[in-house]
């Protein structure tokens, strides 16, 4: 966690036996110590990804000046999500109906992971074998969280106290900035539906690496 304004700095050893590109939504950040020590600051470069070697140290640091929960994960997908390996392709989006018990008669041991992506799985909550990594790391405000293995996040907030480490539970998005269903006709056109009287209009916030906002 990190309230909002403060300069976070988090250091990153990898003790493992392959390379973990690193990567921060929500907030630019520079890379500013190696193996070798302490970059001199006017040598940081900027980053959103830091790739780490076998054995290798990284220190990173941003202004914590977004608020919101930003995933900090591994970007190589195996790595996040942990023990998803199997012979059969995730085949989002077909028609599944049917599939499950056609599949079951040539591999009684396997399993379909749905058609909607990996928020199915989440829902069903099955008891996972000994010494295995969760397939997801729980529930967010919009369901399962469909991430595991390599993966955590980093949680800005306004008014938090120092030393003060508690959760404080899912982001709470301002009104009108999330996307929602349409249940109703299709539009004829595009364009957002009208404002509540006194609000102003919705913006998209686009961050870029060189530390930029455009609108």
């Amino acid at each position: 966690m990190a309230g909002l304004g403060e300069r976070v700095r988090i250091r990153i050893g990898n003790l493992t036996m392959t390379n973990h590109p690193i990567h921060l939504h929500g907030v630019d950040f520079r890379v500013t110590c190696t193996d070798g020590g302490w970059v001199p600051p006017g040598a940081a470069w900027p980053e959103v990804t830091v790739d780490m070697a076998v054995g290798q140290m990284r220190a990173i640091e941003f202004v914590a000046d977004a608020p919101g929960d930003w995933a900090f994960h591994c970007h190589k997908s195996h790595h996040t999500m942990g023990p998803m390996g199997h012979d059969l392709p995730n085949l989002i989006g077909i028609d599944a109906r049917g599939m499950a018990e056609r599949l079951g008669r040539v591999a009684p041991d396997a399993m379909w992971m749905g058609e909607r992506g990996m928020g199915e799985m989440g829902a069903m909550r099955m008891p996972l074998p000994d010494n295995t990594l969760p397939m997801m790391t729980g529930t967010g405000p919009f369901g399962p969280i469909e991430m595991g293995g390599m993966f955590t996040t980093l949680k800005v907030r306004e008014g938090l106290a120092r030393d003060d480490w508690r959760d404080p539970g899912p982001y709470v998005h301002p009104p009108r900035t999330t996307a929602w269903e349409w249940r109703g006709e299709a539009p004829t056109s595009v364009s957002a539906p009208p404002a509540p009287s006194g609000t102003a209009p919705a913006t998209v916030d686009v961050r870029k690496p060189d530390g930029h906002r455009h609108r």
